[in-house]
């Protein structure tokens, strides 16, 4: 990749930064993406800028990508190439008349209540460790954070006086998210008695600290849930964001406007929230085919 093909790719991150306070992760990935594409092109002489339709469909079809990839491509493609024609580096926009690949609908894996109640109970409370967990597992489950926004949460950063929770989300947005009087209680329990043995008098911003008195990692939080499952006997697999769907789902089945939804989860588009009301209804579907005597 040249100096120049890496500066013009610089330089749309920037404005897709300024402009919507693109996530670190998704500025990384079209980074990867474009400058793949710009060592491709460099040995037929073409700079990254210059690329045209017939150029990215040969790329296209040299990459033989999934259908889920190759549309994460393409988005990172279309979005660099917008930028140029809007900021009048190029005349077209080589992406206009590309097609992405048709999805199937991938919806995403969540618990039962049941399997949420099971899980949350399976710390052992009466341990400093097994406390802090099951402040954590309650704080996701009741305000359907991600766990980024969950680890990295500041001890500043819980009301427990409001109930509510300041998240820093994604692109640097912030929200307030209300938490429930459960994980209040838990909460208030890991703050008075856990939190400060482990701390040790370490001074430690992060709200909840390892056995060390460091802040919990994602990973750290990752393997624990995947114990706490094992202990509750859920076998269906986990991922690190079980919890935060099972919030969406468990509130949409409950009557929750989609809306209210979307602003609890801090999704910054409708249709990324809509996905919870097809996991709502394949559930329906499934304790009707499983309950009705006309199966």
């Amino acid at each position: 990749m040249t100096a120049e093909d890496a500066a013009v790719i610089g330089r749309f991150l920037d404005h897709l930064w300024l402009e919507r306070g693109l996530a670190r992760a998704t500025q990384a990935s079209y980074r990867s993406d474009l400058g793949l594409f710009a060592r491709w092109l460099a040995p037929r002489g073409i700079a990254l800028a210059s690329a045209g339709e017939a150029e990215i469909r040969d790329y296209l079809v040299a990459r033989a990508l999934s259908p889920r990839s190759q549309a994460r491509l393409l988005s990172a493609m279309r979005q660099f190439y917008r930028y140029l024609h809007a900021d009048r580096q190029r005349r077209d926009d080589p992406t206009a008349r590309l097609d992405s690949p048709k999805l199937g609908l991938r919806l995403p894996k969540t618990l039962s209540e049941q399997e949420v109640e099971r899980l949350l109970a399976a710390p052992d409370a009466s341990t400093a460790l097994g406390l802090r967990d099951r402040a954590m597992l309650e704080l996701m489950y009741a305000s359907g954070l991600r766990v980024s926004e969950l680890v990295s949460l500041p001890a500043t950063g819980v009301d427990l006086r409001v109930g509510v929770v300041q998240v820093m989300g994604k692109g640097g947005k912030e929200r307030l998210v209300p938490m429930g009087e459960e994980a209040m209680e838990w909460l208030r329990r890991y703050v008075a008695e856990a939190r400060p043995q482990l701390e040790q008098g370490r001074g430690a911003d992060g709200l909840f600290l390892t056995a060390r008195g460091q802040t919990m990692t994602r990973h750290n939080f990752w393997r624990l849930i995947k114990a706490y499952a094992l202990r509750a006997g859920i076998r269906s697999t986990l991922s690190p964001h079980s919890l935060r769907h099972a919030f969406a789902t468990h509130l949409l089945d409950h009557g929750a406007d989609l809306r209210a939804v979307q602003s609890l989860l801090g999704h910054a588009d409708l249709s990324t929230t809509q996905i919870y009301t097809h996991v709502a209804q394949a559930r329906l579907r499934q304790i009707h085919a499983t309950h009705h005597p006309r199966k």
